[in-house]
């Protein structure tokens, strides 16, 4: 187990994220939090925030009572807040939020209300600060996933199929694509850290086919890394078969009974990870109280199947499971954007760069990312507030899954 002890190096982490997040002295900055929040993360931004000039407050809320038939685990759709119009009001008046909530505010209702006048919001996946450390955004990948995201955009079908037997296809009319950096500068932006994906929500009767996880492969959801194949039948965006002979395929199928809820079984969202640093075996070396796994929905050249909530095909279940595989192969119109889990052109991961690099100088770095900001040189996607945001990865040395 991480001790849990402010350390010099995670202010700095903080304040590295922070000021890419481009906050400024003066700046109102909400922390929002609930009592079941990692306190040592709302400690460790209030002191970045207090380090940058910032004018930091704290919203703090109950965590509220368990109203799920199962444990609700890594859905990004936090109710901590329960609408409560006083914290809604405060929120909306700052200029950055630093949401520490235990699920998230990502998916959560009361997230365009706080967005509407311009706040922009920055959600601190629920990790311990060592795995944050590892993950400081890095806007070397920016270009990397605009570049997905454009093609997400442009393409009419992706097809994803893998040696394991797996062969979906996905009609991407109609679908909301997305691309996720780590950290956001412009008003009513949303980000998280750690970033690296490039995701789309697909319209409603758009999935079909055969998805089959290896050994290996990961159900976030448990935090667990499969030891038997799991192989799900999926017709008009729902899972209607799920086989496999041990207990991977049991536990899977018991959580999705437990919500009683047809839309549990249908498909939330589809992409690929696109952050080397982010490693696929890194859970093997945390406690499951110490991360939430976000690092592995964003391993560079993963497929990322989800399940769940979807509002572009207008269904809503806080049933949800995050599905990254490896050694996937994911074509657009026919075009491969990743072969057998690997990168490929435009997509391939940038030169490395070493840690000392990427960490720089605390006296430096806050003031050349406020000098990036403010010249206006940099072209900002704008996502919509309930949909995947800006964000950044970063690039490490020797990595199989990025090549040209």
């Amino acid at each position: 187990m991480l001790t849990d002890r402010i350390e010099a190096k995670w202010i700095d982490c903080f304040e590295r994220t922070l000021a890419l997040c481009a906050v400024e002295a003066g700046d109102a900055v909400a922390i929002l939090s609930e009592t079941q929040s990692r306190p040592l993360n709302v400690h460790l931004a209030e002191l970045a925030l207090a380090r940058l000039g910032a004018r930091a407050f704290h919203v703090v809320v109950p965590t509220p009572a368990q109203n799920a038939p199962v444990p609700i685990r890594s859905t990004g759709a936090s109710d901590a807040i329960g609408g409560l119009a006083p914290a809604i009001a405060a929120l909306a008046r700052s200029t950055l939020v630093v949401d520490l909530t235990v699920e998230g505010l990502l998916h959560a209702p009361e997230l365009p209300e706080i967005l509407a006048d311009g706040a922009r919001l920055l959600m601190v996946s629920n990790e311990h600060p060592e795995a944050l450390e590892r993950l400081v955004p890095d806007p070397a990948l920016e270009q990397k996933v605009k570049a997905g995201f454009r093609m997400l955009r442009s393409a009419k079908e992706m097809r994803v199929t893998s040696d394991a037997g797996t062969d979906l296809s996905i009609r991407l009319e109609g679908a909301r694509p997305g691309g996720v950096w780590g950290y956001c500068t412009k008003p009513s932006q949303v980000a998280h850290w750690p970033g690296g994906l490039c995701l789309a929500f697909p319209a409603a009767g758009s999935v079909s086919g055969r998805l089959v996880m290896a050994p290996g492969d990961v159900n976030l959801t448990f935090k667990r890394y499969l030891e038997t194949p799991v192989t799900l039948t999926i017709e008009d965006d729902y899972v209607t078969r799920i086989e496999g002979p041990g207990a991977d395929a049991a536990l899977m199928e018991s959580y999705f009974a437990a919500w009683g809820d047809r839309e549990a079984y249908a498909v939330s969202h589809v992409g690929w990870g696109m952050n080397p640093a982010a490693r696929w075996d890194a859970m093997t070396m945390y406690d499951r109280r110490d991360i939430n796994g976000t690092e592995l929905r964003a391993f560079a050249g993963n497929f990322l199947y989800s399940t769940g909530a979807n509002e572009v095909a207008g269904r809503y279940t806080p049933g949800h499971f995050d599905l990254p595989m490896r050694g996937c192969t994911i074509e657009l119109d026919g075009s491969t954007v990743i072969d057998r889990g690997a990168l490929q052109g435009d997509l391939a991961c940038p030169p490395p760069m070493s840690l000392q690099a990427r960490a720089g100088r605390r006296s430096s770095f806050s003031t050349v990312s406020a000098a990036a900001t403010k010249s206006g040189s940099r072209r900002w996607v704008r996502f919509p507030a309930s949909g995947l945001w800006p964000g950044t990865c970063r690039a490490t040395a020797n990595r199989p899954h990025c090549r040209k």
